[in-house]
């Protein structure tokens, strides 16, 4: 994801290093935070709040973790607390579906039906499972990286993971069978 010798640039007071660095960082940390907290301008918020506050500790990251884990903490961090500040609403959003001529139309309107049953049943899970499955399977973290970003022990981290995939397939042959209306 990011170099080394960016990093040391950075943490030496190289502004430019730094910068650079933000940028390579911005879409993984608003990917995680859109997904986290499913709301574009929370995401954004949080996002800026997490590259804020990467700039402002730059110095403090030991090469102790992986810089991705470290960032991934960060954002993770500020979108828990933020999803724990507001309740969360319901948003409908409008979207507008063109088809390419050279598609076909059934299998893309089931492929789009499906993709958001499998987004509402994330919605669904308990915080700390839908976040373990955001890591896992959306930024394409390792266990080990998963239980790093978020301070917790391996063991607990499969755990979750076995229970939210369980979950969500559960609630996904609930839809498949009509069962839950949303």
């Amino acid at each position: 994801m990011v170099e080394q010798g960016l990093i040391r640039a950075a943490q030496a007071g190289d502004r430019d290093a730094l910068i650079t660095l933000l940028r390579e960082i911005e879409g993984h940390v608003y990917k995680t935070a859109f997904y986290i907290l499913h709301n574009e301008q929370d995401a954004l918020d949080a996002s800026q709040e997490a590259l804020i506050r990467v700039y402002t500790k730059i110095g403090s990251y030991e090469e102790k973790a992986q810089f991705k884990t470290w960032v991934q903490r960060i954002v993770t961090n500020i979108c828990i607390d933020k999803f724990r500040r507001t309740k969360p609403t319901v948003s409908i959003d409008e979207h507008e579906m063109v088809f390419p001529d050279t598609h076909n139309v059934e299998r893309e309107v089931l492929s789009g039906y499906l993709a958001e049953d499998i987004r509402e049943a994330i919605d669904q899970l308990p915080e700390h499972h839908r976040t373990v499955i955001v890591l896992r399977y959306l930024q394409d973290f390792s266990y080990n990286e998963i239980a790093d970003s978020l301070d917790l022990p391996l063991n607990t981290v499969k755990s979750y993971l076995f229970r939210a995939r369980q979950q969500l397939q559960n609630r996904l042959q609930e839809y498949q069978k009509g069962g839950v209306s949303g």
